[in-house]
């Protein structure tokens, strides 16, 4: 079973980001963000994470955005979701991923992480 982890949101300006979104959303950081990271959760109550990322790319370039699936099972999600459309990415994974990245049938990209 597959449930939405994070919702990862890639920007140039991470501590400007942080400040808008746990304004906006009433949330607030989970753990000390780094310069290039940070997991913003709500203050109160339950709900999705949103997981700040630094990119270097123009929001009307290239997809900053995407969905991190969390899965107790992997490889069975993956081969699942592969099986009702997904593709593969082309992607370099460092040593150690625990994600692996798939692409719907549109082409958005998303991971889909053990946990």
């Amino acid at each position: 079973m597959l449930k939405v982890g994070s919702i990862v949101w890639g920007v140039r300006d991470v501590p400007r980001a942080i400040a808008f979104w746990t304004e906006a959303l009433a949330y607030k950081p989970l753990r000390p963000p780094s310069p290039d990271w940070a997991i913003l959760v709500p203050r109160e109550g339950t709900g999705v994470q949103l997981a700040i990322t630094q990119v270097s790319s123009q929001a009307r370039d290239h997809q900053r955005h995407h969905l991190d699936l969390y899965a107790s099972d992997r490889k069975a999600e993956v081969e699942r979701l592969l099986g009702i459309g997904a593709k593969r990415a082309e992607w370099r994974y460092p040593e150690g991923a625990d994600y692996i990245v798939l692409e719907d049938p549109d082409g958005n990209r998303f991971c889909v992480i053990e946990k």
